[in-house]
């Protein structure tokens, strides 16, 4: 593992908890010798992230879309930012240049952003690790749906317990490093995943 995506609120969210996450998982990525690949902005946990990356001597990989860029929300202090045309762009460029996927609180954009690494996973496209980082059980009535897909023969159990969730930075990247991919999904192979990118 080299890379790791984190997707995360362009908002700091009520709680100073939210804050205090993002800027430890940013340092502990750069203490890891990772590198970070985000968002690309200078807003909310994704700023917070970044910055504490810099701060710790890590790189920073930002991916934005032209747009956002204009609106003047890019982050101009990371190593790399890469200006792509749209935000279906930026979510293929952020899974090339990324081992691994993180989730910290946020709204539409985090939650759509991790639930399609987990789509592309099951339908064969992509075989990296995903994690939702909690605070302060942030996560909990998620993955309360996700049970309930589950429970209601949505999902299969093999693919829920292939996403991790907790609130354990060491515990988190040890299963990352550690991790083994489910089974492809009953549906579609390899082969077919890769067709569909």
């Amino acid at each position: 593992m080299r890379s790791i995506c984190v997707y995360c609120g362009s908002n700091t969210g009520s709680r100073p908890s939210y804050a205090e996450r993002a800027f430890a998982l940013g340092d502990r990525i750069a203490k890891e010798g990772l590198t970070l690949v985000y968002g690309g902005g200078n807003v909310g946990l994704m700023g917070i992230v970044a910055d504490a990356v810099l701060q710790a001597g890590g790189e920073v990989v930002g991916v934005i879309p032209e747009q956002l860029v204009s609106w003047e929300v890019a982050h101009k202090g990371v190593t790399r930012l890469e200006v792509v045309g749209s935000m279906h762009e930026r979510k293929m460029r952020m899974f090339d240049l990324s081992d691994a996927f993180v989730a910290l609180p946020g709204g539409f954009g985090t939650l759509d952003e991790m639930f399609e690494m987990l789509t592309w996973r099951q339908l064969g496209i992509g075989n990296k690790p995903c994690a939702f980082l909690d605070v302060d059980d942030f996560f909990d009535p998620l993955i309360g749906m996700i049970d309930r897909m589950v429970a209601e023969c949505f999902l299969h159990a093999a693919q829920r317990a292939d996403l991790w969730h907790g609130d354990d930075i060491d515990a988190m990247l040890a299963w990352m490093r550690g991790y083994s991919p489910a089974s492809a999904s009953k549906w579609l192979d390899e082969k077919h995943g890769k067709a569909l990118r």
